[in-house]
């Protein structure tokens, strides 16, 4: 039975960067996929600003849904770096509005465990998705959302991305959608501008010479990211069978619920 998927994350780019190869294949298995963009990313560029940055993004990331097979985006809207400025639990009520709304059956969002995050949006949308995906299905939070015909909501299942190797207990083989992934990230032009301009900057106060070491890929920002993502995807896939992979932190229900279940 095909399922509904939502996605909460930061910036426009973050679901097809840490999850875009399986966003990618459960909307070719059938299933409803629903991204929600919490900031308007309008930070994210050495060149663009403002008004200019924040539309410009928000056509980007609608052409990468249809790329991915998900329907338009929810563009949230909050200011991009500013999202720890926030009263405390008005992005959790954000995010259990939508869980209650589109009562996903999976929700993809960053681990809050991953203590190597740096980014201080990526931390606080990975907090309050954790605690709305959690609670969303008790009645007396937020009662509310009764009265717009809002019914808690039990999320079943959670994929929590990050980049700490630690933390995964599932692989998703992407071999079959990673082209997609790299699609739906091109459609992010300004983003990838932005992200592989501010590695060739750091490679070039290092004195690095890319070109010496890459050859004439190092001219082309798109081929780039391509190569990192592909290193990241095959490393992960390492020893699993094959060739490219995502991989998450992966939770159902309560531990005592799923001991019952492998018992049984």
């Amino acid at each position: 039975m095909s399922k509904t998927v939502l996605a909460l994350v930061p910036h426009p780019d973050d679901a097809e960067f840490y999850a875009g190869g399986t966003i990618a294949k459960m909307a070719a298995e059938g299933d409803r996929v629903i991204i929600a963009v919490t900031t308007d990313g309008s930070k994210g560029s050495f060149d663009l600003a403002g008004k200019e940055l924040s539309d410009a993004r928000a056509k980007e990331m609608a052409a990468a849904c249809t790329v991915l097979g998900a329907e338009p985006p929810i563009m949230l809207g909050f200011t991009d770096f500013e999202l720890d400025r926030l009263p405390p639990g008005k992005l959790r009520e954000v995010y259990v509005r939508l869980i209650r709304e589109h009562r996903p059956d999976v929700v993809i969002t960053e681990d809050a465990f991953w203590l190597g995050e740096i980014h201080p949006d990526h931390r606080a949308v990975a907090w309050a998705a954790m605690e709305a995906i959690n609670y969303a299905f008790l009645p007396r939070l937020h009662p509310e959302h009764l009265e717009h015909g809002l019914q808690p909501h039990f999320v079943t299942e959670k994929y929590y991305y990050s980049e700490e190797p630690s933390r995964f207990n599932k692989i998703i083989d992407i071999s079959a959608t990673f082209d997609t992934k790299v699609a739906a990230m091109a459609a992010h032009a300004s983003q990838v501008e932005f992200l592989v301009q501010g590695i060739l900057n750091e490679a070039n106060l290092a004195g690095v010479d890319l070109k010496a070491v890459l050859g004439e890929i190092a001219g082309d920002k798109l081929a780039l990211l391509r190569m990192g993502m592909q290193m990241a995807a095959a490393e992960i896939s390492a020893g699993q069978g094959f060739d490219l992979a995502e991989a998450f932190r992966y939770e159902r229900y309560n531990p005592l619920v799923e001991n019952f279940l492998s018992s049984s």
